[in-house]
């Protein structure tokens, strides 16, 4: 099989012309100028050329090549890619143009001129089932190519490389030179685009991940015609049901996502979603680790409407949101950041909240203090049990809890009486809504002490 995939793999080389630094000026008197020349010292900065190597497969017999677009584009300010060189099998070269790029998938489709051409294609990915043996095929370290064979060794996982992250896993050896190579199962077909290798030393440790084929081959034929890749967009910043927030709420683990922070005047704003809210299915379609909420958005186009289930007090409610097309390079990230927190100067004690914490209301002072909104509400975090559940899921002095189990808390009160509630439904931890700074707000599951 290996013998007959191979000819349509191919290398990737690009040319690239990087921006230099100009060099400090060299003094006059410097004794050995005439003998030791340097280039572009005490001048303009002098650019210089650079080159990398990747990996690739032909799709059709006139020469459309798939690869990474990480690949075939320029890495870091400054850095211009000149030109594009495909090596086949048997040593031919041919000049290649992009004809397609997606940063958000990092897919690129170059195009060679030439026909009848040896070519691959996709499979289903989505019926691969961990432990399936693959070959990967690829130019690592700028070899030519070689075929490894591992297994899957996993399926969904998220890189927090983007926010479409799906990857198959796979102990096959991929190494630096292999991105943009196939991922092929026992059948011949691609189910995967080996793009990102997770190693301590830069080299295979039985770690690669490929993005799927059924992520990749809808995302190629827009690309291959010429078409610009539009995905819809709610303007939500999402966390996983993970296990300690499924127990505090009484869901199911990997069922669902959470609502860490809503963007004003967007589409999920719009349609009344919150902070704290679970998405549980878009569409009637249920969310889960393979059917994650940003893909399932992103497939509806612009203009259309979604349908988002969410739990709220007891109770599933429905809502409309209208899809927006997503910006070309949304930020969506915060920055955390550590702060003092002093005594407020009211000399009141703080109020046990019954977690392995001690906390007080927000007011104006605290929240200067903490580089907040001055209209947050919330309780303010002023202690933490060493031995706490909180201390352990890395909470800190200075954080705020905006909510309880999806309910506001304004009081130390507020907070024991919804403890309290958790207690007599059985509930074994709580999920606080916390704020850090001028970070998203997070939601934390945290387990209830033995007190009441």
């Amino acid at each position: 099989m290996a013998a007959r995939l191979s000819p349509a793999v191919v290398n990737i080389s690009t040319t690239s012309r990087i921006k230099a630094r100009k060099m400090p000026n060299i003094p006059g008197d410097f004794p050995f100028g005439e003998l030791f020349p340097f280039p572009g010292l005490g001048g303009p900065p002098m650019p210089r050329n650079a080159t990398s190597l990747g990996s690739g497969f032909l799709i059709s017999a006139d020469g459309y090549v798939v690869t990474n677009n990480h690949v075939v584009a320029g890495r870091g300010a400054g850095v211009q890619v000149q030109a594009i060189k495909v090596t086949l099998t048997g040593g031919q070269e041919f000049p290649a143009r992009v004809v397609g790029r997606d940063e958000a998938s990092d897919i690129a489709v170059p195009k060679i001129e030439t026909k009848n051409l040896p070519f691959v294609r996709f499979g289903d990915s989505s019926s691969a089932r961990t432990g399936d043996w693959v070959l990967a095929i690829g130019n690592p370290y700028g070899l030519g190519g070689t075929v490894t064979a591992g297994i899957v060794s996993a399926l969904h996982r998220d890189l927090r490389a983007g926010p479409y992250d799906s990857f198959i896993q796979t102990d096959a050896s991929i190494n630096s030179g292999n991105s943009g190579g196939p991922l092929f199962d026992m059948q011949g077909n691609v189910i995967g685009i080996n793009s990102a290798i997770i190693s301590p030393t830069g080299g295979n440790v039985g770690l690669g991940f490929a993005i799927p084929a059924e992520i990749a081959k809808p995302v190629v034929e827009t690309l291959r015609t010429g078409g610009r890749v539009q995905r819809g967009y709610l303007g939500l910043l999402l966390q996983p049901v993970t296990e300690d927030v499924a127990a505090a709420l009484g869901l199911q683990k990997n069922h669902g996502e959470i609502v860490a922070e809503v963007q004003p005047n967007l589409p999920a704003a719009r349609a009344g979603l919150q902070q704290g809210d679970i998405i549980l299915r878009v569409n009637g379609t249920e969310i889960t680790p393979d059917s994650s909420l940003a893909r399932l958005v992103a497939a509806a186009p612009g203009g259309s409407r979604v349908t988002l289930e969410v739990p709220r007090q007891g109770a599933r409610k429905t809502l409309t949101a209208v899809v927006a097309e997503r910006p070309a390079a949304a930020k969506l990230d915060g920055q955390d950041e550590e702060f003092d927190l002093d005594d407020d100067g009211s000399g009141q004690p703080s109020a046990s909240a019954g977690l392995g914490l001690s906390v007080r209301p927000l007011n104006p002072a605290l929240a200067d203090e903490l580089r907040v909104d001055p209209a947050t509400q919330g309780l303010v975090i002023v202690g933490i049990a060493p031995s706490s559940d909180a201390a352990a899921k890395r909470l800190s002095e200075g954080d705020i809890i905006l909510s309880i189990n999806q309910q506001p808390v304004r009081s130390a009160q507020d907070a024991l009486g919804l403890i309290a509630a958790a207690r007599k439904a059985g509930r074994k931890q709580v999920l606080l809504l916390v704020k850090r700074g001028s970070a998203p707000a997070r939601l934390v599951g945290i387990e209830l002490t033995g007190r009441s």
